[in-house]
């Protein structure tokens, strides 16, 4: 079960582990904030929607912001978790490139929204907000970075302006495709992308 899952299930005052009342509280926390992004949300739209009392949530979070923090800590890790699987997934870099254009695209298909959280924040101009979208982008980007270098005789800051672009096509076009109304199946948008940037990206040529 979910952690959205656990919020609907579960009625107000139902005791559980102090895990799984996180669990249930983040899922209802991410229902709030995407639907209405961080400034227009209240803790207590938050309470309700986990049907807890106040005081229950602050336990766990003692204010709206590190509750957001706790949320975006854990999708910028499922992101490059799923980035690095897609890497690590094969030595063939034509499937490699594919499979890691199709995490992005899994990331922002995945059910409850969380990649806005990522990707489309109200908050970033807040500093920690800030950074730890800067930083999962720039640990996917060196993630891809370490592949090109290793398999072809870019030097390493050439190796990370590749990368960086191939991310950023990833996301960009991934965010495109769901806001376009998901016009093309995910596999196929996914294939289409992941060619293009194998065609630019298998034309450097490979280490001995």
């Amino acid at each position: 079960m979910t952690a959205i899952e656990q919020t609907e299930a579960r009625p107000r005052g139902t005791r559980l582990p102090r895990r799984a009342r996180r669990n249930q509280l983040l899922g209802a926390a991410q229902e709030v904030f995407v639907a209405q992004g961080y400034h227009a949300a209240a803790m207590d739209d938050i309470a309700d929607r986990a049907g807890v009392s106040k005081p229950v949530l602050y336990q766990h979070f003692p204010g709206k912001l590190d509750l957001y923090l706790a949320l975006l800590d854990q999708h910028c890790d499922a992101l490059l978790q799923a980035v690095r699987a897609a890497l690590e997934s094969t030595t063939d870099n034509k499937q490699r490139v594919a499979a890691t254009m199709d995490a992005y695209f899994a990331f922002v298909e995945n059910e409850g929204g969380a990649f806005r959280l990522v990707f489309e924040s109200d908050l970033t101009n807040e500093p920690a907000v800030r950074e730890r979208v800067e930083k999962v982008s720039l640990e996917c980007a060196e993630a891809v970075s370490a592949v090109i270098a290793e398999d072809t005789s870019q030097p390493p800051e050439q190796a990370m302006l590749l990368a960086v672009g191939l991310c950023g096509m990833a996301q960009i076009t991934a965010r495109y495709w769901l806001g376009a109304g998901q016009q093309i199946p995910r596999d196929a948008a996914a294939t289409l992308i992941s060619s293009l940037a194998w065609r630019g990206i298998a034309g450097f040529p490979m280490h001995d």
